[in-house]
């Protein structure tokens, strides 16, 4: 990787995943204690909130009440950027009936193994399903992107590298996908690896606006989202306290990263965001709360 291969980006979007947070917690959170913890995000200036997911309650009990979550925070402040997941065209048909969703992500993994525990499908199954989403979110002027998850290697000794990952988002972008999320699953991925990854990809696809989705342990994830902010990376997503995990990743899930670092990191780097940083420890209160009493 050369010199220039490496950016310091004067901008990158915060993602706040409250969704990620909460969705493996084994006693069901309800719905108003929700209702109020997205609006307590949205009162300390979280304008990217990925809030839910539109799958099936059986396979994520959690998320049952997304219609109804989304419906009672959606005219709460203005130009809030709300992302739901969606793994299939029922979800899809959800987020379009319940009206104002802006952005859907579609977990879409170089792992077989994964993507058939996650979707119920394998990877070959799963691009028709891609291509039939991104066509139908286009045309209802909904913004499609891709998670790909396990995108640093997975627990199954699958084969992984580089270039399967930049050949994967090759085919996204000739598809017309823009935003493409790289998702460190489990949390195994080294800051050496991200760096070259995100650097590749980047190099590979201009085109794309490429972010970051890292579960990791708490002495890692620094380095990780620092190595992925200097090859090029314009979104990060990340949860107050680093609460959550793939539930369908592995038994022991690995921490997302804490939003409360995020911005001690950005404001070192004088990366902007909106955030009001007085209020994020009350909000952080919260989200502890709210594991300590349901997990």
């Amino acid at each position: 990787m050369t010199q220039s291969s490496v950016l310091s980006p004067q901008s990158c979007i915060l993602v706040e995943c409250p969704r990620d947070a909460f969705q493996g917690l084994p006693q069901f959170i309800p719905t108003q204690e929700k209702i109020a913890y997205l609006k307590a995000l949205i009162d300390a200036g979280f304008t990217h909130i990925d809030f839910g997911s539109f799958v099936s309650p059986k396979a994520v009990p959690q998320m049952r009440d997304t219609e109804e979550v989304f419906t009672a925070v959606r005219d709460n402040g203005k130009g809030i950027y709300y992302i739901a997941i969606a793994a299939n065209e029922r979800g899809l048909d959800r987020a379009l009936a319940v009206g104002g969703v802006p952005a859907v992500g579609y977990p879409f993994s170089i792992s077989e193994t994964f993507q058939r525990n996650n979707t119920g499908k394998s990877i070959a199954e799963s691009w028709p399903v891609l291509g039939t989403l991104q066509r139908r979110a286009t045309a209802a002027e909904v913004e499609l992107s891709v998670y790909l998850s396990m995108g640093f290697g997975n627990p199954y000794g699958e084969v992984w590298s580089v270039a399967l990952v930049t050949e994967t988002l090759e085919r996204f972008r000739d598809m017309g996908i823009r935003i493409v999320m790289l998702a460190d699953t489990t949390g195994c991925a080294t800051h050496t690896q991200i760096r070259e990854t995100f650097a590749t990809c980047r190099e590979r696809c201009p085109e794309l606006s490429l972010g970051a989705h890292f579960h990791a342990s708490p002495s890692k994830w620094r380095a990780n989202a620092e190595a992925a902010l200097d090859a090029g990376c314009v979104r990060l997503d990340s949860a107050l306290g680093g609460i959550g995990g793939c539930p369908f990743a592995q038994e022991e899930l690995v921490g997302n990263i804490p939003t409360e670092g995020v911005l001690t990191l950005f404001r070192e780097r004088k990366i902007a965001v909106p955030v009001l940083e007085d209020r994020v420890p009350a909000v952080l209160q919260m989200a502890r709360g709210i594991y300590e009493r349901y997990a």
